[in-house]
């Protein structure tokens, strides 16, 4: 059994053969879970922020008394700026 047979595939690439933002998240959190950190980071420089952002948005739910939503939206700056500027570099 391979994990490439359960990968989704980006229909922007399958399509358009253009990469997405998002392009190469997946494999950045086999290899995570591989324990492979520094190629995860090569493929997908924003994995260990899109991870940490996912386990706060899971301990919001969890964690009702707090508020996250101010730390959430940070993250989701931070991330975003992370995914846009590795993709400009990545391609230009």
């Amino acid at each position: 059994m391979n994990i490439d047979d359960f990968m989704l595939t980006c229909p922007s690439k399958k399509f358009l053969g253009v990469e997405c933002l998002g392009c190469g998240a997946q494999r950045a959190i086999v290899l995570v879970f591989e324990g492979k950190f520094s190629e995860a980071f090569q493929m997908y420089p924003a994995v260990y922020t899109l991870l940490l952002f996912f386990i706060t948005l899971g301990l919001s739910f969890i964690d009702r008394k707090r508020k996250y939503g101010s730390v959430l939206m940070a993250m989701v700056i931070v991330n975003l700026i992370i995914i846009i500027v590795s993709y400009i570099y990545k391609h230009y």
